[in-house]
């Protein structure tokens, strides 16, 4: 039912198959009042769209037509319509007339595609004994709904709504609640108040404390949230779905979206983007005209410039650079800026699913770039990484470091005792934004070279290279640091030694260390022995395939540096790390397909290594590790274990005779 074609950070490109139509993620789903539809929004963008089966159902006329005609016939939408159960209502009135059941009944009668159960919407900041009575409601009502959905065979697919207001445990344990229900998508609700008073941060609370807890496979849906300046923001948090009137309701109001903001059309001098309408009309022809005429205009600008923001998202997510999008967009507003600061909380949850390698190179936009997952994954292998005795830190200079470092090196600060130089013993990283201390013999590997940063520092990054430097220079018995970073961060060093201080290039540590730091401490030893042989591009003279004698270990991917496993590679990885390390174990149905070479997919797999990150290099075994095949996975372990729909690895060989 939903498949991910493409993900960054927790953001995904995905498909949501409904009866009506695939629906491409993330979307919007514009809300179609049953009896004010006036603009064609399937002109304009949408795939999908809300409207709500509670007014429906309320309404004599509209409720016979609804059953005689369809659903999709009587709002003249002939692809996937999500209804609402009159949830809305039962917050502004305090009741409705309709049972969960009838409600639920009813939106099958009629056609929808994506029913909702009758759930309670708890404002924010209520008190806690009314949420958790609220939230009991809900659950008993979700669990109701699905009961009744299986008991009567009903195809509809089902939302199950994430409630709890801005009680973050209330929030987890509804999440937790319903995916026990293996209910078809699950909203998150009671939302809109949060973002109508600029609540962003409380609004990442919200959603990071009910996605945490929600199944992968299945589409989330932010209700009620429409404009487009938080779009990216809610995408990276690993929303796939939007709703709202605001196209409709803002025109109404003489108010125009935009990423940056609203803008008001009494004070507007200029249009204040490329769509149609902008392009067609100014601000004084729109003031002339009558006003349905103007309403609809502005709301036709409306759509355009949501959906065009989620284009820019989806094509952000396919080429590694949403992250940049988030900051960029969450600039617009200091609240905004609040919560996308607001994320660093969760950045372990962002960890596990970011892509190990992407498209895009990294570019620093500001201090909040720093807690991004990729600093976090680097700083944890620096960690980890075996260290020798002594430090040499040196200043950037042109990406890679490696290749522009030669010669002797210059004085040096003194830290810590002084002692004779074993210069192979001694480890050589350059101190740099954003990933602090870089090895030169990784420095090619993505993202440690594929970066960018301004040369004027910030003195939030001024601060974070002197604490970084403080909690890892403690690890060695000596350490060396260029003058020229002495200077900008103003350390207090004052011996200096002028010793005949070079870097040599050695390819063979070189390939040793990225495997190291690929794979796990140890790799670079079990993959390259022998007689090893070098190959490199004639052009760039960069590291291109890698041989004992004249077998294939691997070959070194050129947009990111990583090493690809060959046959040989991966037997040599296999019989040296550990299970279930670098493993990913399928169930003896898919044994044969993998052992052909044929992809595999996430419904076969029965267990794989935690600290799978899509894009890495991975063993396919059996469950008694009998190596069949070797590729690229798709998704991180913690999907790989979620999804039972969609490839999980490409294969790149199998091992069958």
């Amino acid at each position: 039912m939903f498949e991910i074609k493409a993900k960054d950070m927790r953001g995904r490109v995905g498909v949501l198959k409904t009866k009506h139509g695939n629906v491409k993620t993330p979307a919007l789903m514009p809300v179609i009042h049953p009896r004010k539809q006036e603009i064609d929004v399937k002109k304009y963008g949408a795939d999908i769209v809300i409207t709500n089966a509670y007014l429906i159902y309320k309404d004599e006329d509209l409720k016979q037509k609804a059953i005689d005609k369809g659903l999709h016939k009587m709002i003249n939408f002939d692809g996937p319509v999500m209804t609402d159960s009159g949830s809305f209502q039962l917050s502004v009135y305090g009741d409705v007339e309709i049972t969960n059941k009838e409600v639920i009944e009813y939106q099958e009668q009629i056609g929808t595609d994506i029913g909702t159960s009758l759930d309670i919407p708890t404002a924010p900041f209520v008190e806690r004994e009314k949420a958790e009575s609220d939230l009991e409601i809900t659950l008993e009502r979700a669990r109701e709904a699905v009961e009744f959905k299986k008991d009567n065979d009903i195809e509809m697919l089902l939302n199950s709504v994430v409630q709890g207001s801005t009680f973050m445990d209330l929030r987890q344990k509804c999440a937790r609640k319903l995916s026990e229900l293996d209910a078809d998508l699950y909203p998150i609700g009671a939302v809109v108040p949060l973002m109508e008073s600029y609540h962003y941060r409380e609004l990442v609370d919200v959603v990071m404390n009910s996605i945490m807890y929600l199944p992968d496979n299945t589409a989330r849906h932010l209700m009620g949230a429409g404009h487009p300046m938080i779009f990216a923001l809610a995408v990276a948090m690993g929303c796939d779905l939007f709703d709202s009137a605001a196209y409709i309701l803002y025109a109404e109001d003489d108010r125009l979206l935009s990423t940056r903001g609203t803008f008001k059309l009494e004070n507007l001098h200029e249009m204040p983007c490329s769509c149609e309408v902008c392009s067609k009309y100014t601000p004084d022809d729109l003031r002339a005209m009558p006003k349905k005429e103007r309403r609809d205009l502005i709301a036709q600008h409306n759509l355009y410039v949501s959906f065009a923001e989620l284009r820019l998202i989806r094509q952000a997510i396919h080429e590694g650079s949403l992250m940049e999008l988030v900051e960029e967009r969450c600039r617009a507003h200091p609240a905004l800026l609040d919560a996308v600061r607001q994320l660093k909380n969760y950045n372990e949850s962002f960890e596990e699913y970011d892509p190990r390698s992407k498209k895009s190179a990294f570019f620093y936009t500001g201090p909040e770039s720093l807690g991004r997952p990729e600093v976090l994954r680097h700083h944890e292998k620096l960690r980890q990484m075996p260290k020798k005795r002594d430090l040499i830190i040196l200043p950037p200079s042109r990406k890679p470091y490696s290749k522009f470092i030669s010669g002797k090196l210059g004085q040096f600060h003194i830290c810590g005792s002084r002692h004779e130089l074993d210069l192979d013993n001694a480890d050589f990283m350059v101190l740099d934004i954003p990933f602090g201390l870089v090895p030169l013999e990784i420095d090619e590997l993505y993202p440690l070279s594929q970066n960018a940063a301004p040369k004027i520092p910030d003195s939030d990054s001024k601060a974070y290279l002197k604490d970084f430097l403080d909690e890892f220079i403690g690890e060695y018995d000596h350490v060396l640091i260029h003058p020229r970073i002495v200077r900008n961060l103003d350390l207090d060093l004052p011996e200096i030694v002028d010793e005949d201080i070079r870097y040599a290039k050695d390819d063979v540590r070189k390939i040793k260390a990225i495997a190291n730091y690929q794979f796990g401490w140890g790799a670079g030893e079990a993959l390259f022995k022998g007689n090893i042989n070098i190959e490199k591009s004639k052009k760039t003279g960069k590291i291109r395939h890698i041989y004992d004698g004249k077998t294939l270990i691997v070959n070194m991917r050129a947009s990111d540096s990583y090493l690809v496993l060959s046959k040989e590679g991966a037997r040599r990885l296999h019989a040296a790390a550990p299970y279930p390390k670098n493993r990913v174990v399928v169930n003896k149905d898919s044994e044969p397909f993998a052992l052909d070479g044929k992809s595999v997919f996430s419904k076969f797999v029965v267990e794989c290594d935690d600290g799978i990150r899509a894009n890495d290099e991975v063993l396919i075994v059996n469950e008694e590790d009998k190596l069949l095949a070797f590729g690229k996975s798709l998704l991180s372990a913690v999907e790989i274990n979620n999804f039972q729909t969609g490839q999980a690895i490409k294969t790149r060989k199998g091992f069958k005779k």
